[in-house]
């Protein structure tokens, strides 16, 4: 694989420019679950394999992450994947089904964590690999995308944190809670604190890979971690954050990191600060005006349109749109939603936000 050495801002690709902490007007705009059921060209291809096999299968991957750059000319291309990829290349089983999402058999003790080899994960995500170089040849070539300008599109690789995978290895699928998983971290803290450095470090190593592959920026998906109080946010999501921030910042230094403490509150404040990420995501809840007032400017915030606003559409849409986008300008923002994109959601809702950011 050919070294990617950090981000090629000289470029002027908008989205790395933002990320490295520019004020840029308007902001680079791309939106979390993009690539995804909303759209029919997604839906044609879903019916051909299932969801890991579109994954794990250079030529679908790829095809779909470029649906939606393809369609709305988006600055970002985010690989088309899963945050259980990891745990899945580490030998736990996993299963998507019909109506009731990931199902894995349960982790909850150190004898099941010392049946997974985090070994296995280098070989097991090599297709992962490849997609991403061959998405990062596309995207810096002489426009085979057909809507973006020739190298503007940036390409961004993605994990699960720690936490939020630990959730669903130890829970076995989704929840709501996860009782099950938060109640282990008091009971039993040396099996959870060693799932959650084996974790950490093997998400370390999977970003950088992704670096390695192509990808110029990565982003780190903490979807579950509104779900703990403060001392276990800090030990639980903070901490393992830090730690994987300064993998990539020594293996790969000047390759941004987005951070997302999805539904953290006033603790994304803390997490903005003491994990060292490049930029913080922030979900449909948070007052973008008043964190970003307690966090340095140097931070690049990321979001947070109300995915439901999308599927509505309309005036009231754009105008939530604009209301979001003026109140950061002047500070470095990269416009999204506050999370994925509602399967519902109309294609030309889409269209419309995208048209309404870059309006001015």
């Amino acid at each position: 694989m050919k070294l990617n050495d950090g981000p090629m801002t000289e470029t002027g690709k908008p989205l790395l420019r933002a990320l490295a902490g520019e004020a840029i007007w308007p902001p680079p705009v791309w939106l979390m679950r993009q690539a995804g059921r909303f759209l029919p060209e997604f839906r044609a291809l879903r019916e051909k394999a299932d969801f890991i096999t579109r994954c794990m299968t250079p030529d679908m991957a790829t095809e779909i992450t470029l649906q939606p750059i393809r369609r709305f000319g988006m600055d970002g291309a985010i690989l088309f994947s899963d945050i259980l990829i990891l745990p899945w290349a580490m030998g736990q089983s996993l299963e998507f089904i019909h109506g009731r999402g990931p199902v894995l058999e349960p982790v909850r003790s150190l004898r099941d964590l010392e049946r997974l080899d985090v070994k296995r994960v280098e070989a097991a995500t090599m297709p992962v690999m490849e997609t991403l170089q061959r998405l990062r040849t596309i995207v810096d070539g002489p426009d085979p995308i057909g809507v973006a300008k020739p190298g503007q599109v940036t390409l961004i690789g993605f994990a699960g944190a720690p936490f939020t995978v630990a959730c669903y290895m130890v829970e076995g699928h989704g929840s709501r809670e996860f009782d099950i998983t938060r109640g282990l971290a008091y009971s039993d803290p040396e099996f959870f604190d060693r799932l959650i450095d084996t974790l950490t470090t093997a998400t370390a190593d999977m970003l950088c890979n992704q670096i390695v592959a192509g990808a110029e920026a990565v982003m780190l998906f903490d979807s579950w971690a509104g779900l703990l109080p403060p001392s276990q946010f800090r030990r639980h999501v903070i901490a393992p954050a830090q730690r994987i921030v300064k993998i990539i910042n020594e293996r790969h230094p000047g390759v941004p990191v987005i951070g997302f403490p999805r539904l953290a509150g006033i603790m994304a404040v803390e997490y903005g600060r003491e994990t060292g990420v490049n930029a913080m995501a922030l979900d449909t809840s948070a007052d973008m005006k008043a964190i970003a007032a307690q966090l340095p400017d140097t931070l690049t915030l990321q979001g947070n349109l109300d995915p439901l606003r999308v599927l509505a559409g309309g005036e009231g849409m754009r105008a939530e749109a604009r209301a979001i986008r003026d109140a950061m300008k002047g500070r470095p923002h990269v416009f999204n939603l506050g999370h994925g994109v509602v399967p519902a959601t109309p294609p030309e809702h889409v269209g419309d936000l995208i048209a309404t950011i870059r309006d001015i």
